[in-house]
This record gives structure tokens, sequence and C-alpha cells, in this order.
């Protein structure tokens, strides 16, 4: 069965993008670029919102002489989307369907008749993906700025139990962290109120 694997870069204080929108303070160096994109070609087919997917669609037809930017774009029109939308109707790219609903029980279909990996972007699908037990990694890198606020990579009132399979430091202060999901999901106030009280 294939992995349903959620990556992300993240400021320090855990967040995707500041309180005006703004990532990019995210932007990879050439070296940690490099190492997305061997993460990356284990990927199949992307999981989107139609939010994400607009913002990755310049992939389609990114033209650019660095060799990490190139080696991604390519890596990127290889796989299948998958964009769950209310409103789009058509997408911009090659290999991409639109679905309306988020549904975990096709995700699971889809894992289990996958032979390569898949990837699900953006943290309010992941948010999703992580509550309905489907998410089996994580690959986080933490980026060596405070933004203050924004859009959370991980979002609240869900607890899950987490595996260290991997780390790594860059040169440019980014720090990479590979999780494997350890047990089943519990929203977190629910874990709370089952601890027994303090003395």
């Amino acid at each position: 069965m294939a992995k349903l694997v959620y990556t992300a870069i993240t400021s320090l204080d855990g967040y995707i993008e500041d309180e005006d929108g703004k990532f990019d303070w995210a932007a990879p160096g050439e070296e940690v670029h490099a190492f997305i994109n061997d993460l990356e070609r284990e990927i199949a087919r992307y999981l989107y919102g139609r939010r994400l997917y607009e913002v990755m669609a310049v992939w389609e037809t990114l033209q650019s002489d660095e060799p990490a930017v190139r080696d991604y774009a390519e890596i990127w029109r290889a796989a299948d989307k998958v964009v769950y939308s209310r409103t789009l109707d058509t997408p911009s790219s090659e290999r991409t369907r639109i679905e309306r609903e988020f549904d975990p029980g096709a995700v699971r279909q889809m894992k289990a008749s996958a032979e390569r990996d898949i990837s699900v972007g953006g943290s309010e699908l992941a948010d999703q993906a992580i509550r309905a037990g489907l998410v089996d990694e994580l690959n986080l890198f933490l980026s060596p700025v405070i933004v203050g606020g924004g859009k959370k990579a991980l979002r609240d009132d869900v607890r899950v139990q987490l595996e260290l399979l991997d780390e790594r430091r860059f040169g440019n202060g980014v720090v990479h962290l590979h999780y494997r999901v350890r047990n089943s999901i519990q929203r977190a106030r629910d874990t709370a109120s089952s601890s027994p009280s303090a003395p």
C-alpha cells in the first residue's frame, strides 16, 4: 500500500504563511530544493485544495536555468494531480482532475491501489486527511524565521503520536524533520478530558 505524505515548509513558530499571506521567507535554497526534489521523486500523485493548486500550477509552464528548479518542474509535471474544489471548473495543468468533495474512503482506495506514494498539500486539506487517519508520514522543513502569526502548518485540536525517522540540518539554517504516524488520531480536548486530574 502506498503512503500518504504531508510535506510543508514552515517558520520556526509553525506557520506556512504569515498574516499577510506571504511565504517568500520559505523559498528553499539550492541545497534544500535538491533534497526536496529527491523526496518528491517518490510521489506519483498530488492532492491539493484549490488555493494551493493555483499556486503550484505555475510549475506546468515554468522555465528556469537553475538545475533544482528545472528538476522539480519535471517531477511535478510527471505526477497526477487531484484538486478538491467546489468552484474550479477546469484545471490549468495536464494529468489533473477535479473532485468536488474530499472523500476519505476514496483516498483509502487510492492508497491501496497506488504503487508509489501520494502527497497531500496545504494545511486545510492535510488537516482533513490527518483527522481521517490517512496520513502516514510528515516531512517538515523548519525555516530559521519567526513570523508571529498566519496560517498554521498543523491545525489545532488534534493529537497524533509521531516517531522521528530522520533529521537533517542544511547550510542555510533549515532543519528537516521526517516523522511517521504511530497511532490513531485523537482530538486534543478529548485527551485532556480523559486524563486524570492533578492531585
